[in-house]
């Protein structure tokens, strides 16, 4: 589809600290952006949770040209229980290997001997043990699971209109641009349990197309999560989204692209706000004062 584009998955952390120095120092990413904000999002960015939470945008480079993460903390919450939605993202990057083992970060395998890391909170993100490249992502794609990848792929593609890069019996690589990390279904054949820990996935497009892209949903049946609605950021550009939910319930976001390329423009003093924040959460002393702890979501 002309003009749209993969932006990033919502990780919903509850070790925010420990997430950060994963990101940081084992994966070697950057903070973009970090926002701090004392309600809810009203798309629902940081899941169903009305209070306190923050955003932290991290990758390899800023998301005009790159596939980053954002990484939601709600103060309340210190773990979010894991369905078999979420597979894992994929990034080409020997040095994290390095990293790993520098730092004792465990190097795990699975049953088709591909290394992976496990972020807290139990992400999985697989290692392609090449040179990270310097004129491209290194992240390759992002994997979900699919319990039908018939009917994904009559969503995702005729609906949703991403391309088939790649398919086989039970995979299937998908893209909107030859440049871009791509989406990889998984048919694991079984119904997808999302839990606590369900992320999201966005998508950039013109803003001319988020009405046509909703009333297509809608007139196929699918699921409107988030009616198409205006999202305000202190300071910064006003964006537009609607959210979508696939056959499966996996969450997409689309965003208008001309507003998003302002908001996401990398913030000179993003590590700086983060590293204040992380320093001035006293959530956990609050709960430990009131006799109680946080809780897994």
């Amino acid at each position: 589809m002309s003009g749209r584009r993969a932006l990033h998955f919502v990780f919903k952390i509850g070790d925010r600290d420990q997430t950060m120095k994963f990101f940081r120092e084992i994966l070697g990413m950057k903070v973009l952006r970090h926002e701090e904000f004392d309600e809810g999002c009203k798309a629902t960015c940081n899941g169903p949770y009305d209070g306190k939470w923050s955003k932290t945008m991290i990758g390899y480079g800023p998301e005009d040209n790159h596939f980053v993460a954002e990484l939601t903390y709600n103060y309340g919450i210190c773990s979010y229980k894991k369905g078999n939605d979420f597979i894992g993202l994929t990034i080409e990057s020997s040095q994290v290997l390095t990293n790993a083992n520098t730092l004792s970060w465990p190097i795990l395998s699975d049953e088709d001997n591909q290394q992976f890391l496990e972020a807290p909170g139990g992400y999985r993100f697989y290692i392609v043990d090449k040179p990270q490249p310097s004129d491209k992502d290194p992240v390759q794609k992002v994997s979900i699971a699919s319990s039908s990848l018939a009917k994904s792929l009559r969503y995702w593609n005729e609906l949703l209109g991403l391309n088939v890069i790649e398919q086989t019996s039970s995979t299937a690589l998908l893209s909107y641009g030859e440049n871009q990390a791509k989406l990889e279904l998984h048919d694991i054949n079984t119904p997808i349990d999302h839990c606590k820990a369900s992320g999201r996935i966005a998508f950039a497009c013109p803003s001319s197309q988020l009405a046509s892209i909703e009333s297509k949903a809608k007139e196929s049946d699918g699921k409107i999560l988030t009616p198409l609605v205006s999202l305000d950021t202190p300071g910064k550009a006003t964006v537009e989204v609607v959210i979508l939910g696939d056959p499966d319930g996996h969450e997409i976001c689309f965003v208008g692209d001309e507003a998003f390329r302002q908001l996401s423009l990398p913030d000179p003093e993003a590590d700086r706000l983060l590293n204040e924040a992380v320093s001035q959460d006293q959530s956990d002393a609050w709960y430990a004062k009131k006799g109680k702890m946080k809780t897994e979501a």
